[in-house]
């Protein structure tokens, strides 16, 4: 597995001098922490996780965005039980995204399993970039994700201003 902290760290809960470091450098943050300890705990549990890589975590009220490898996603949305098992170790919702990846994919990862029909960014005045995110469907009660949470993670994430719409096409 490998995590922002040492591996050691992570299974004992407790951080190295180096770690430290990091933390006091502001390379690592306390979701960062967080984190890289829940997996190494849960990977006990499960063994699939013993191979994640976790690059970064952010934690906005509550709501924890995870960058992940890609293999790593596609192990967890292939297995209710394994998200279940993760989702249960955190305090708030995890939110699974790819590490380095671009903001529309970034939006994609943040709205799955929603169909997203397409991702326009524009530039107004004063430099400000505007996102558009089409949705497929029609927003309900019971629609899967709460968007009022995406716009908070994209503009705190990666400070895009978003605006989300959806379009029923039936």
């Amino acid at each position: 597995m490998i995590l922002p902290i040492c591996g050691f760290d992570a299974k004992n809960s407790v951080l190295c001098p180096k770690c430290e470091g990091k933390v006091e450098a502001g390379e690592l943050t306390q979701a960062d922490i967080d984190a890289s300890i829940i997996l190494a705990k849960t990977a006990k549990l499960n063994k699939a996780i013993e191979n994640f890589t976790l690059y970064s975590c952010k934690e906005f009220d509550g709501n924890f965005v995870l960058s992940l490898a890609k293999n790593d996603i596609m192990i967890i949305r292939q297995s209710r039980t394994l998200y279940r098992l993760l989702q249960d170790q955190f305090k708030g919702k995890i939110w699974l995204v790819e590490a380095d990846e671009n903001d529309k994919r970034f939006i994609e990862d943040l709205f799955f399993p929603t169909k997203i029909l397409s991702i326009n960014a524009v530039w107004a005045p004063g430099g400000v970039q505007k996102t558009k995110a089409i949705v497929s469907g029609k927003w309900t009660p019971k629609f899967p994700i709460d968007t009022e949470k995406v716009i908070q993670i994209v503009r705190n994430a990666r400070n895009l201003d978003i605006e989300i719409e959806f379009e029923d096409k039936r």
